[in-house]
């Protein structure tokens, strides 16, 4: 499951007018890596699909990816997220909402589950530095397990920006808490780390081949360090 995030800020209105929808398609090779140490049975493709759109008010963020991991490489899972940032005269933080959520299915069998929803409401702060359009942002995040766990989330993200470059940079660092035990919200919490920083050569403005490597800890209910690349395909719409 790979978690993407842009900017939320009207200062990348030049640039995501270039890139403001993309599909990309990546090769994920965690079984061959981890195998059954992180419960992945097959490698598989995931496709993202993003969208960011500013407007006079703010700007809206969005991605669905699917991961095509399910018996006969259909569909096997569905996980989207969806952010909106709201501009205030010339206030230099914005007010951020955000939606996360899923549905998947269990490989071999034909069980279902429910990706826990989350919701979030925090500040963001966008800024510049040297060549890269970087945001960040802290919330208060209500992940609805089975028992309620409230939380909170820091977000960093970045985009590069270099003239005449066929090579762009982009990525994003979470680090969250939730409950240890996600039934009876008992034992306390634990701190996740998620990180996707990717790089990509730009052969056309429209396509794009590069790498995404998954970094997590505590990710996913497995108490361990992984790193996951990718090999990826990207086209700007």
């Amino acid at each position: 499951m790979l978690r993407k995030l842009f900017l939320f800020t009207l200062s990348l209105v030049a640039f995501a007018s270039m890139n403001a929808q993309n599909l990309q398609l990546h090769f994920d090779p965690r079984h061959s890596l981890y195998g059954d140490n992180i419960n992945a049975p097959i490698n598989y493709l995931t496709a993202t699909f993003e969208m960011f759109k500013p407007d006079a008010w703010g700007s809206t963020f969005m991605f669905v990816d699917f991961d095509f991991n399910f018996d006969k490489r259909n569909p096997g899972l569905a996980y989207a997220e969806i952010a909106r940032a709201f501009k205030i005269g010339d206030f230099p933080l914005m007010p951020h909402l955000e939606y996360n959520g899923g549905l998947g299915l269990v490989r071999g069998t034909g069980y279902s589950f429910s990706i826990p929803s989350s919701y979030l409401a925090g500040m963001q702060y966008p800024f510049q530095l040297g060549n890269f359009f970087m945001g960040t942002y802290l919330a208060y995040k209500l992940n609805a397990f089975e028992t309620n766990s409230h939380d909170v989330q820091w977000t960093l993200t970045w985009n590069s920006a270099f003239p005449n470059s066929k090579v762009s940079l982009a990525g994003f660092l979470d680090l969250w808490t939730e409950n240890k035990n996600r039934a009876t919200g008992e034992g306390g919490k634990k701190l996740i780390l998620l990180s996707e920083p990717q790089v990509w050569y730009n052969f056309t403005p429209n396509f794009a081949i590069g790498s995404e490597i998954e970094l997590s800890y505590n990710f996913a209910r497995l108490e361990k360090f992984t790193a996951i690349p990718t090999i990826a395909t990207k086209w700007n719409f």
